[in-house]
């Protein structure tokens, strides 16, 4: 009866063992959620899909006003579609060399993702500037914000992608600043790519623009 006593007890739990695994998982899950995504990530996607129903009103606007240009010039008057399709390609790469930077910031080749990151806003850059030639074009041929509702539309939609772009280029350049100086603390590699994230969307975003902007006929 002893012995059939003593096989019965269940074997002890080392309390501090048990105790330092509970740590160890609520560390290693700190800052993940549900979706698996960490929580600076689901909160980027969270952004960007308020982004979407912004750009999707703006672009809902313009496709309602462009034909409403009254004694202004219209879209196939003004628009420069050899010019406008070098500048989307220039934005196109831009989002090839952003793939090399987070790439690189994976494999901690820190010294090749501030490249890429550099190469990438100066690509932005040029796109920027390639907007502001074409405003200024549209201009001096009789086209300003207030023209037409079809002028005011096309400056609204267009004009506030441009910021999002310039901001996309401050972001990158401050990031290559951050990483060279050693300031970036935590996952180096999701920082980038939650940058990356976001210059993707502006530059689909763009695609979209483009094509139902520039390519399908008013």
């Amino acid at each position: 009866m002893s012995d059939i006593a003593v096989h019965d007890v269940p074997p002890a739990h080392d309390d501090t063992t048990a105790g330092h695994g509970a740590d160890h998982g609520a560390g290693h899950g700190a800052h993940a959620t549900a979706t698996g995504l960490s929580n600076n990530k689901l909160a980027m996607w969270l952004f960007l899909g308020s982004e979407c129903l912004l750009f999707g009103g703006l672009i809902s606007t313009y496709m309602l006003y462009r034909g409403r240009h009254g004694r202004g010039p219209g879209p196939d008057q003004i628009f420069d579609i050899p010019l406008t399709s070098v500048s989307s390609f220039v934005l196109l790469m831009s989002s090839l060399t952003m793939v090399l930077a987070v790439n690189s910031a994976k494999r901690e080749d820190y010294r090749n993702t501030n490249l890429w990151l550099v190469i990438t806003a100066l690509l932005g850059s040029l796109f920027v500037g390639g907007q502001v030639y074409e405003f200024t074009a549209f201009y001096h041929e009789g086209l300003g914000f207030t023209t037409s509702l079809f002028g005011s539309s096309f400056f609204t939609l267009t004009g506030f992608h441009g910021v999002h772009v310039t901001i996309g280029v401050i972001m990158l350049l401050s990031l290559a600043l951050m990483l060279s100086r050693g300031r970036v603390t935590g996952d180096k590699a999701e920082v980038v790519e939650m940058i990356g994230l976001y210059w993707h969307f502006v530059d689909v975003v763009w695609v979209i623009i483009f094509t139902l902007v520039y390519l399908i006929p008013s």
